[in-house]
C-alpha cells in the first residue's frame, strides 16, 4: 500500500496541500474506529507525511454508548504511538486530543468540571450525532463556552439534517461556535450534499479550520488522488490554513 505515498508521486503529482498541522485524525490505535493497531498507526503518520503534514492532533471520539474514552485511555494510546516513532525514528509531531459527541455525558462531563482533552489551550473539537438533529445547539455552546473553553464544530457539512437550511450554519458561528470542514468533502467523498455545503461554506467565510478527520487508507487514498489535490487548491488556496 505504501507505494501510492512514494515520494516521487508526490513531487510529480500532489504539489499542493493545504495544511501542515491536522488538528482532526483519528490515528492512535485501538480505541475508536480509527486506526485498529500500531502498525495501520505508523502507515497513516507516513501517509501525513507524504502530503507534507508535520504535526497531527489524534482526536479520538468519546461517545457515551460507544466509545468511552478518557484521558488514561488516549493518553497511553498516545504513548504507545511515540514510543513506536521513536523506535522507527520517524520524525513526526503528534498530540492528542479528542472528539466529543455533545451528548448528556458531554454535558456531565461539563457539569463535573472534569478537565477536557484540548486541541490547543482551551480549544475543544465537539460533534453532533449525524442521526439526529440538536434540539438546541445553544445548550451546548453555552455550557462550553460557561465552562471556559471554545468549541470547534467538526464536519459541519456532514449533518444530513443541515442540508437546505443554509442559515443554521450561519447560526451555528453566531452560538460561539468556529467550524471545522472535512477537507475530502470537497471531493464528494461523503455525498453530492457534502460538498455542495463544504463549497457554501467556504464562499461564505464561516469555515476556520480544515482538517483530515484521517481513519484508514481508503481516506489517505483519496488525500492523495491528483484530481483531489487540484480540487483542494481551488477551494482553498486563497489563504492560510494552519492552526
Amino acid at each position: 500500500m505504501l507505494s501510492i505515498f512514494s515520494k516521487k508521486k508526490y513531487a510529480e503529482d500532489c504539489s499542493y496541500f493545504p495544511i501542515a498541522n491536522d488538528i482532526h485524525s483519528h490515528i492512535l490505535p485501538g480505541i475508536d474506529d480509527g486506526s485498529p493497531d500500531l502498525e495501520t498507526s505508523i502507515t497513516l503518520i507516513k501517509g501525513l507525511m507524504e502530503l507534507g503534514i508535520t504535526k497531527s492532533v489524534a482526536t479520538p471520539h468519546i461517545i457515551s454508548d460507544l466509545y468511552r474514552n478518557d484521558s488514561t485511555t488516549i493518553n497511553n494510546a498516545l504513548s504507545l504511538l511515540k514510543n513506536e516513532l521513536k523506535k522507527q525514528e520517524i520524525t513526526f509531531d503528534v498530540t492528542a486530543a479528542a472528539e466529543y459527541m455533545m451528548d448528556s455525558y458531554f454535558l456531565e462531563l461539563l457539569r463535573k468540571e472534569e478537565k477536557l482533552l484540548t486541541i490547543k489551550d482551551n480549544i475543544v473539537l465537539t460533534e453532533f450525532s449525524y442521526a439526529s438533529m440538536p434540539d438546541d445547539p445553544g445548550l451546548f455552546s453555552f455550557a462550553i463556552i460557561t465552562a471556559g473553553y471554545k468549541p470547534i464544530l467538526a464536519h459541519p457539512e456532514r449533518y444530513p439534517y443541515y442540508y437546505g437550511n443554509n442559515k443554521a450554519f450561519h447560526r451555528l458561528v453566531e452560538l460561539g461556535f468556529s467550524l471545522q470542514l472535512n477537507i475530502l468533502s470537497l471531493t464528494g467523498y461523503y455525498g453530492k450534499e457534502a460538498a455542495k455545503v463544504s463549497e457554501y461554506l467556504l464562499k461564505n467565510d464561516l469555515i476556520s479550520y480544515i482538517g483530515t478527520d484521517l481513519h484508514h487508507d481508503r481516506h489517505l487514498a483519496a488525500l492523495t488522488n491528483p484530481s483531489n489535490r487540484k480540487l483542494f487548491e481551488k477551494h482553498l488556496g486563497h489563504r492560510e490554513w494552519n492552526f
